[in-house]
């Protein structure tokens, strides 16, 4: 697994190693096990060290979670962007197509990413043209050398445990559980909100599907619940007097609704979301509260 140390990297580490499973997890600096994984010191940018990993573990599964996520629209990140969310990818599918067919992969994608018949949009930041072209590149590995790759364009996660702050759910939920007002949009973009729990066994579904291979899969609910609404959510589950001050930040450029097709993931690999928005926000303030 690489990305192990990330919010998604994080649990479904934990919940392989209830499930007895060998894992081997990659970090660019030395890790100690904690759920019995195995750490490896690599950085997936270094083509040659997925290569070496790849020809001595011959893995079963691969996860690719690693990612540099931002939002950002500078020019100054659109390096980072390549390197890391597409120079990681094609090393990745090259190894396992020349040392490992067998293996599956597991690529977490966006929501952010454009779908084929949004071809004539312009990407919305240097992240999702990225993540969009990391697709591609894993749909022509399939077609043309038949490696097991299946990207899942996860919408946007939240729960418990989140430690970039930056987000939008942590980043409220801590500022009004310290007394202090968040300072928001406009909050009318429609987001996908999805539970960290749910986005976990979609992974685990698509590591076991022999049938996914070559796919695009949403991994969201399909509902679409405004920046404002969610906030509104957070204010009423912390119970706190705060109001927040919308219009106290610029809205990003070329942001839109992003909003899950459910029914092909559950065709395919059998997983549909089970907690709902009000739930899992429960569920998340309740350990930021324990947390603080």
């Amino acid at each position: 697994m690489t990305g192990a140390t990330g919010f998604i990297g994080i649990h479904l580490v934990r919940r392989l190693g209830a499930l007895g499973a060998l894992v081997h997890a990659v970090s660019r600096t030395p890790r100690q096990g904690e759920e019995g994984e195995t750490w490896h010191v690599a950085d997936v940018a270094d083509a040659g060290a997925i290569d070496g990993l790849v020809s001595s573990l011959r893995p079963s599964v691969v996860f690719h979670l690693a990612s540099e996520v931002a939002g950002t629209r500078e020019p100054g990140v659109v390096r980072t962007m390549l390197d890391s969310n597409l120079g990681s990818v094609v090393n990745l599918l090259t190894s396992v197509a020349e040392r490992s067919p067998e293996t599956r992969v597991v690529l977490a994608g966006s929501l952010e990413e454009l779908k084929p018949e949004e071809g004539g949009r312009a990407p919305s930041s240097p992240y999702a043209v990225a993540k969009w072209a990391a697709n591609g590149y894993a749909r022509m590995f399939h077609q043309l050398w038949d490696v097991h790759a299946t990207t899942l364009r996860v919408g946007m996660v939240y729960g418990p445990g989140d430690m970039n702050h930056h987000r939008l759910v942590p980043y409220v939920t801590l500022a009004l559980l310290r007394g202090e007002e968040p300072s928001i949009g406009s909050g009318t973009r429609l987001i996908d909100w999805i539970y960290i729990d749910d986005v976990v066994d979609a992974f685990l579904a698509a590591g076991r599907s022999p049938g996914s291979a070559g796919l695009s899969l949403d991994v969201g609910t399909g509902t679409a619940t405004s920046i404002r609404d969610t906030v509104e959510a957070l204010v009423r589950v912390t119970g706190s007097p705060l109001r927040p001050r919308y219009g106290a930040r610029p809205d990003r450029p070329l942001d839109s609704a992003r909003i899950a097709e459910v029914a092909p993931t559950t065709e395919a690999l059998g997983w549909r979301p089970t907690v709902e928005l009000g739930e899992g926000l429960g569920l998340t303030v309740d350990w930021y509260a324990k947390h603080l």
